[in-house]
């Protein structure tokens, strides 16, 4: 079989060749670095490849396959990492010159889970710097493209992730998903994403934007690689204080279950100016296909979403101003020349931080400042609990929401730099679930009239992932949509 035709497969259609070792876990790893190595200079979706540590790593499964300790589905897949996952031995900068250089000590949860399900990282992943965008063009260090067009964004923050994954630059990434950096590029690159239900999945060891919204989760070909990496990073976490203690179930039971019976709601503010007609009538064709499986579909009402935006982009710089005051040049990267503390503090920010992490941080201090905060910060906590409110309000008639994931599909690069509120926008539909702490998932439903993806969300209950798995994976049996590949 062609390299190529390899490295266009699932985990799942993977994983038997692996356990049968028709193919090594070695020599996949090659065959990912060198195509990583041909195609990646188009792209700037990674910071940086593990070569050497990833040809250990895969050779020493292999010993293990070979001596039967096969362990499951996972063993031997290449994975690439956004680079806001802290890995030990190999630079994490969360694509900031602040944090340049740096070299963790220790794995984050989720990434010392899936290494013990023997998944070899073959590199770090581009996004935008502190996981702050929509475009993946608030790097530091370069700017990544998406594979459908180069001439267009992926979408951020995990567009790098995004782009890597649709390319067959790696089988998996780990995104992570503050306001919609899962979900949005998953649509943008034709992939499927999943933002976990806040508490499912550890933040431990992951550099914080917005402590209260972040949230861990898998970005991969279809649902099924989906399921099998929720398997292994989904639990409790006692080191996170924001971990849930409940049992997990195993996501891939929920794939061939049927949708007959399943209510669907769509929400009309959803649906209203602003989404591109394109989008509108993939999404509604998407809920067409799954009424025809016999899902009960009605429309439902959300009426505190028009607040979403305004209320996420006071409470995410709010928490983003606290979390980045970590990084003043003392203990671990970049370090300005200063001869006085103060200069040390200010030389270092002003150096390291770029200016939309500069322009986030000012509007969350200005928020929380003295004066500001009551007329801000604590009203845009209790619009926050009322589109929470309107979630569990409809999920008593309804078991899952089917939205666009984005209002658009991949907007050209540059388009939107100047203009930050229409740039905060590209996020409308994927936000208030963050505000809610809801699962969402993006997956693919479509294509415009210039070949660009659109993705259809779901949204669930809370801890209810496994309806989401049930409704897309029926979805995606009914299509080939993920089975569409970008010409590089």
């Amino acid at each position: 079989m062609m390299e190529k035709e390899l490295l266009q497969k699932s985990i799942h259609e993977i994983a038997p060749k692996l356990k049968n070792r028709e193919i090594s876990a070695h020599e996949l790893a090659r065959f990912q670095i060198e195509r990583i190595e041909s195609l990646d200079s188009k792209l700037g979706a990674y910071l940086h490849i593990c070569k050497e540590k990833a040809l250990t790593q895969a050779k020493a499964i292999d010993e293990k396959i070979a001596k039967g300790n096969y362990t499951g589905p996972l063993m031997g897949i290449p994975l690439g990492p956004k680079d806001i996952y802290l890995t030990e031995g190999i630079p994490t900068t969360c694509a900031s010159k602040i944090l340049e250089g740096y070299v963790p000590p220790y794995n984050s949860t989720v990434i010392q889970k899936l290494l013990e399900s023997g998944m070899v990282i073959v590199g770090k992943i581009n996004m935008d710097e502190f996981a702050m965008g929509s475009s993946n063009e608030n790097s530091a260090y370069k700017q990544v493209k998406n594979p459908w067009n180069l001439d267009c964004v992926p979408g951020g923050s995990s567009g790098g992730s995004a782009a890597a994954v649709s390319a067959d630059l790696c089988f998996a990434s780990l995104g992570t998903d503050t306001g919609g950096s899962i979900r949005q590029p998953a649509s943008l690159c034709s992939i499927v994403g999943l933002k976990p239900t806040y508490g499912r999945v550890s933040r431990y060891g992951v550099i914080a934007f917005a402590s209260s919204l972040d949230q861990m989760g898998p970005m991969t070909k279809d649902v099924e690689d989906c399921a099998l990496l929720m398997n292994a990073i989904a639990g409790y976490d006692a080191r996170d204080s924001t971990s849930i203690d409940m049992s997990i179930p195993d996501y891939t039971s929920f794939l061939r279950k049927p949708v007959k019976g399943l209510k669907i709601g769509m929400p009309r503010e959803y649906f209203a100016e602003g989404i591109h007609p394109s989008v509108r009538d993939a999404v509604q064709k998407a809920v067409a296909s799954l009424e025809k499986m016999g899902a009960i579909v009605s429309e439902v009402s959300l009426p505190n979403t028009e607040y979403a935006c305004a209320v996420y982009y006071i409470l995410a710089p709010a928490e983003a101003s606290s979390n980045l005051a970590r990084f003043d040049g003392v203990r671990y990267g970049l370090r300005a020349k200063a001869t006085t503390l103060h200069e040390l503090y200010e030389n270092t920010k002003t150096q390291g931080f770029g200016p939309e992490v500069k322009r986030r941080i000012m509007l969350g201090t200005y928020v929380l400042s003295a004066g500001y905060y009551d007329a801000y910060y604590l009203k845009a906590q209790k619009a926050r609990t009322l589109i929470r409110n309107d979630f569990l309000e409809v999920f008593k008639k309804v078991d899952v929401l089917a939205t666009p994931t984005a209002p658009t599909t991949a907007f050209k690069l540059g388009e939107k730099t100047s203009d930050p509120v229409c740039m905060y926008l590209s996020d409308i539909c994927t936000i208030p679930v963050n505000l809610a702490g809801l699962p969402g998932m993006s997956l693919p439903c479509g294509f415009d009239d210039k070949n660009l993806p659109i993705g259809l969300q779901l949204i669930g209950k809370p801890f209810d992932e496994g309806t989401l798995f049930t409704v897309a994976h029926a979805y995606e049996q009914a299509h080939s949509w993920h089975l569409k590949k970008p010409s590089l």
